[in-house]
């Protein structure tokens, strides 16, 4: 019997105003048989510090986030 986790990040959503949703996924597999999978949700703002985050993750961040977006993001919000 082998036991194994994976923990791998299935989903990478950008939206409309610069906030990255990312779903990470962990399975659980015994001799090849997925016996479990839950997920774990995040969010970034623009502009936010993503260092310690996988690699894909910074590469979206870095794409979607141009100066613009970022500024829109932090500007006023006016009623």
């Amino acid at each position: 019997m082998s036991l194994s986790k994976e923990i791998t990040i299935d989903q990478i959503t950008v939206n409309e105003n610069g906030i990255i949703l990312v779903r990470e996924v962990t399975r659980i597999i015994e001799d090849g048989v997925e016996l479990t999978k839950t997920y774990h949700r995040s969010s970034f703002i623009p502009g936010q510090d993503v260092s310690d985050q996988p690699l894909n993750v910074q590469a979206i961040c870095t794409a979607a986030w141009t100066p613009e977006v970022i500024a829109v993001y932090e500007a006023p919000k006016i009623d």
